[in-house]
Formats: structure tokens, C-alpha cells, sequence
């Protein structure tokens, strides 16, 4: 077996210190990630094929290279492959596909009146986070929740800046209205503190001093004052209240529960920091169908999970992670302090984990009910249009623009998991001419289809369509078959749907060469299918044109001056008002700028008078 010869002939130079190895294919693609504490002894077995299983020795077969990675420590190996994994997606590694980024609460610092917002993405100096969060409503029902109870500004500095009345937001009690002056710098502080407090878990100490001043000021007569503090008492319990499943004595830990059915694998995930539940997301696994030991899977399943995500004190799990030791010593190295993960066996711990074993449970079994659905549907589009199996992935195309500006195709993908909004793409047309539906058309298909075939000539991935449709009637539909025609790609099925008159639901045309165009009845629950799969990749088309209008619209001198960032931007904007501003101010002006610095000064100074100095 050639494989087996490639691997024999790596062993024979592999040291006997920990790493990371991968498995390659024919193209150069990672069929496997590895680690070992001893690189020699572990990829030596896959030399003994009679002793692996089916999955493995398939993956055997099919590896034409190997390359190696040494590292300092077992610990190091497996943050190593754990980044890989999730960077490369063997086909024969538990894979957690998850390309969600996770919401955080920030706080901006670096401003007279702090802003407490949600964010997404990269972290930036002058704030503080709080997180993550599991969803977006989490974080957004603790951000009302901390304008209720601290009164913190949530507006933007250029909306801050420019307010001459309080706003909506201060009427309805959720903001001091700091843009107005409607409350000293210094208090303002000392609710940004107590706010802080509460995220960091100290809600009892911050409930009782509130109390204590409500006392005080009704014994004073302060009576309105001692209502506003009542409202703000009655928040705080609100939020305490909402938190139905609490860990009492823990400030941040993550509650790990996994369930398999049917060779599937759920795990459900509760975030815990401060003391607080910040919500609970099910995660499922790609893996072999076969049943895969529950330690295996949820290893894999932290090690990736925490690649992206600062690792907390505690991990509370339902089952043993395979080599749970090396597991804790490389998220404990990852975070920078303790990592503890525990298998509790009684007690409230005990409790919150088999709530959370509960809801992977029917997690799993609400995607199984919808995956049989989506299959019978499916099945349905197959008849319809004579396809000769059930398709395993659907194209859609749209596009979007108005006047021909910002004119964006996209392509949403649907199959039997349902949407699949990994492999959406947006194309933000070049050249087509403004107003031209077929020339977008044919831009949006060369580039998605010529980069296919320059990457897959030999169509061998499952990256290609079994079906594609398009909006429009028998033009469009012709002018796509011609297109793809053009490129070879006769045997692609490809339909378009044109809306009935007055632009009906229920009411469409389809074309598909060779057959006249035909109807389906109203109720028709593939018609309805059919539909969904249309205004989704309408909904996307519009999102996108909307996106790069709206960044357009943004777009000012400054983002063409190179190394000026989004905070330079901002500092400088503040300060001078516009891009005009800006560009009109002395060096010496943009030196004195608070933040600029004098080497950004010279920079934008010569951006501005290229002919000077």
C-alpha cells in the first residue's frame, strides 16, 4: 500500500518528542491532524493497518505526504492541533464547525463618559470586556439590563458629541443623558464603577449600598431621588430573577454536556462569568458516522472550542476527556493561569449539567426531526426537476443594486442540514455595465465557477452543485445555460423562477431547458421550499448591497491616508470635525492633536501636501 510506504519512510527520521503531524492527500490536503508526546512511537502505528479501524485505514490509503511539527511539550502539540483542525478541516478529525464569532460586552474607556455597547471581533486597547456571550440576545438582554440599572450611554461618540437634548433613551429611564449634562463627570464614574462591580459578580454588595441610599433618601424626603433608586433596585432584581440556572459559589466557569444519537454528536454549552448565566448554545460535530467514544469527541471538542476563546477557571463536563490531564495543562497554559476541568457527580453542579445534557439531547433530536424533513423536501425537488438523485447542495443566485451602484451578486447554498452560511458568497460586480442583470450574471458565474475549476478540474469535492437556481424567466434562464455551456459545464441542472403576475407568492413560473414552463398548487410544500430558498438569497443579495452602500457612504479622504486606523481616524475626526477639517490643519495643528503623535502627524501632513517639505 503506497501510503503505508509513505508513512514508513517519514518514521524512519521522525524524533521520539512531542508534535504534530498531518496527514496529506494527492492535492496537498489535510486528510488528518495528529499529536503525540512522542512522535515516532504514535505515527509508527499507522504502519500496523490490520490493527486500525475502517476510518483509519481508508485515511491510510489515501495519504501521499506527511509533514511534521516538533514542539516544547505535549500541551503545546495539542493547542497546536487543535488550531489546525479548525484552520484546515480534516475529513477524518472531529471537526467543530462553528465560524460564529461570539458577542462580548465592552466598555469604552477612553472617553470623559464611557459607552457600554456589544462587540464582535478583534479587542482594542482602551476598554474592557466582558464574555462571551452565547448569542446576540444575551448579550442584548444584559445590555438593557445594565442601561436599566447603571444608566450608561450606549450611543456612539459622534452621536454623543453632536446631541443638544437628552434622547429617547433618557426619557424612557435607561440613560443619565451625560451628551446633556445631566449628571457630573464624577457620578457618572461612580455608576461606570458599580456597573463594573455587577459584571464582575458583585450584584449583593451593589444591592445593598442601593438600599441603604434609598433609605437614606426618603428619610431626607428625597423622594424622587429615592424613586429613581427604586427602579434601579427593581432591575437589579429583575435581572437575578431571569437567571433560572445558576451556579451559586462559581463566578466563571463553562458547563460542557455532550449527547450522541444515531451517530451525531451534540454538546451544550452554558457561559457562566460573574456569577451570571450569559447564555447557552448547542454545538454539533462533524465526525464518521459511526459512533465515536464520548471522551474522544469531547477532547476534541474543547481543545477547538477554546482555540478562540479565553479558557475560564472551571470546566464542568459530563464525561472524561481523553488525556483530560494534558487537556488542562494546555488550557491552563492557553489562558495563563489555573484551568480545571471536573466531572462533577452530585450536588447543584451535578444539577446544571444534566440541564444542560437535556438540551443537547433534544437539540439533537430537533435536528434529526428537521433533517428528515429537509430530506423529504429535498426528494420532492429531485422529481420535480428530474434530477437523477436528491440534491446534496442547491446554489441560488441574486443580485442587488440600485441605479447600478453598489451592485453586489451573491449565492446562498442550501442542502440537507438546511442553509449552509459557511459557503455563502458575496460578489461586489467589477465590471459588468450599472444596470446590466446578464452581464452581472456572467461576472457572478465566471468568477464562482472559473475559480472552481481551477481549483477542482477534476470535480472530485463535494464543492460543486447539484442544482442551480436562478431568479428570472426563459431570458435568464438562457443566458445562464449559454454561460455555463461556455465554461463546459453542460450537466450542471439549472432552473429559474419567475414571479406570477403582479409578483405573487404561490404563483411563480419555473423554466428548466427542454420542458415548458410550468406552475405548482398554492400549498405545494416544495413550492413553499422552493420559495424560501429565493427570498433567502433575495434577503442576501439586499444585505449586501445595503453593507457596501452603507461603507460607501462612510468612506471619507482618510481611509486612503496609509497606517490610519479606525481609532486614528476617530481621534482625528473628534478633533477637527471632518475629513475637510483634517486636511486644512497645519502640521503644527496636527501635531497638538491629543493622540496623533508627531510621526502620524508628518505622515498625514504629507498625504494632504505631497509637494512640501
Amino acid at each position: 500500500m503506497q501510503g503505508v510506504r509513505v508513512i514508513e519512510e517519514v518514521v524512519a527520521t521522525l524524533p521520539l518528542t512531542p508534535g504534530v503531524y498531518r496527514m496529506l492527500d494527492a492535492k496537498g490536503d489535510a486528510l488528518y491532524v495528529g499529536k503525540a508526546r512522542s512522535l515516532k512511537r504514535r505515527v509508527v502505528t499507522y504502519t500496523q493497518v490490520a490493527r486500525l479501524p475502517e476510518r483509519l485505514r481508508r485515511m491510510v490509503h489515501e495519504t501521499r505526504r506527511m509533514e511534521i511539527v516538533t514542539t516544547g511539550s505535549e500541551a503545546e502539540a495539542l493547542l497546536l492541533e487543535a488550531n489546525l483542525i479548525k484552520r484546515l478541516r480534516p475529513r477524518y478529525n472531529i471537526v467543530l464547525r462553528d465560524d460564529k464569532s461570539y458577542p462580548w460586552l465592552v466598555l469604552t474607556e477612553d472617553h470623559p463618559y464611557p459607552q457600554i455597547t456589544k462587540h464582535r471581533g478583534e479587542r482594542r486597547k482602551g476598554a474592557s470586556y466582558w464574555g462571551p456571550f452565547a448569542s446576540a440576545w444575551a448579550v442584548n438582554q444584559t445590555l438593557t439590563a445594565l442601561q436599566r440599572v447603571f444608566l450608561l450611554r450606549s450611543c456612539r461618540d459622534t452621536v454623543f458629541d453632536q446631541r443638544a437634548r437628552p434622547c429617547l433613551l433618557h426619557q424612557i429611564k435607561r440613560c443619565s443623558a451625560p451628551c446633556v449634562e445631566r449628571i457630573a463627570k464624577d457620578d457618572y464614574a461612580e455608576l461606570v464603577r458599580e456597573a463594573k462591580e455587577f459584571l464582575s459578580g458583585g450584584t449583593p454588595s451593589i444591592q445593598r449600598r442601593l438600599a441603604k441610599e434609598m433609605e437614606e433618601a426618603a428619610g431626607n424626603l428625597e423622594f424622587e431621588r429615592a424613586a429613581a433608586i427604586r427602579d434601579r433596585i427593581r432591575g437589579l432584581t429583575h435581572v437575578q430573577g431571569r437567571d433560572r440556572i445558576n451556579l451559586d459559589g462559581v463566578g466563571d466557569a463553562d458547563v460542557v454536556a455532550l449527547h450522541q444519537m444515531a451517530g451525531q454528536s451534540c454538546v451544550q454549552v452554558f457561559f457562566f462569568r460573574g456569577g451570571r448565566n450569559n447564555g447557552n448554545r448547542p454545538f454539533f460535530l462533524s465526525h464518521a458516522k459511526s459512533e465515536q467514544p464520548p471522551g474522544e469527541v469531547l477532547s476534541a471538542f474543547l481543545a477547538q472550542l477554546y482555540d478562540d476563546l479565553p479558557p475560564p477557571p472551571l470546566v464542568l463536563v459530563s464525561h472524561d476527556p481523553e488525556e483530560a490531564e494534558v487537556l488542562a495543562e494546555a488550557l491552563t497554559l492557553k489562558a495563563g493561569r489555573k484551568v480545571d476541568i471536573h466531572r462533577p457527580q452530585r450536588g447543584d453542579k451535578r444539577a446544571v449539567l444534566e440541564h444542560a445534557q437535556t438540551n443537547a439531547r433534544e437539540a439533537i433530536e430537533r435536528r434529526m426531526a428537521e433533517g428528515a424533513a429537509q430530506s423529504e423536501l429535498l426528494a420532492g425537488v429531485a422529481r420535480l426537476f428530474d434530477l437523477p438523485d436528491s440534491p446534496e447542495r442547491v446554489e441560488v443566485y441574486d443580485n442587488s443594486h440600485i441605479m447600478g451602484t453598489n451592485a453586489y451578486g451573491v449565492m446562498v447554498v442550501a442542502g440537507p442540514a438546511g442553509f449552509l452560511k459557511q459557503h455563502y458568497r458575496k460578489y461586489a460586480i467589477r465590471d459588468a455595465r450599472p444596470g446590466d442583470d446578464f452581464a452581472m450574471m456572467r461576472e457572478v458565474f465566471e468568477r464562482r465557477f472559473g475559480r472552481a475549476l481551477k481549483e477542482d478540474p477534476e470535480r472530485e469535492t463535494d464543492g460543486w452543485p447539484d442544482l442551480v437556481l436562478i431568479d428570472g424567466g426563459q431570458g435568464q434562464l438562457s443566458a445562464a445555460r449559454d454561460i455555463l455551456n461556455e465554461m463546459g459545464l453542460h450537466d450542471i441542472p439549472l432552473v429559474a423562477i419567475a414571479k406570477g403576475p403582479d409578483r405573487d407568492a404561490g404563483r411563480e413560473w419555473f423554466h428548466q431547458t427542454g420542458k415548458a414552463p410550468f406552475q405548482l398548487p398554492p400549498r405545494d410544500a416544495v413550492l413553499y421550499y422552493l420559495q424560501r430558498l429565493r427570498d433567502e438569497a433575495h434577503r442576501f443579495a439586499i444585505a449586501s448591497h445595503r453593507a457596501g452602500r452603507s461603507k460607501a457612504l462612510t468612506r471619507s479622504e482618510l481611509d486612503d491616508i496609509p497606517g490610519v486606523g479606525t481609532a486614528l481616524k476617530r481621534k482625528l475626526l473628534n478633533h477637527f470635525g471632518s475629513a475637510r477639517g483634517v486636511r486644512n490643519a497645519g502640521l503644527e495643528d496636527l501635531e497638538k492633536a491629543p493622540g496623533i503623535g508627531r510621526a502620524a502627524a508628518r505622515k498625514i501632513y504629507g498625504h494632504f501636501h505631497p509637494t512640501e517639505g
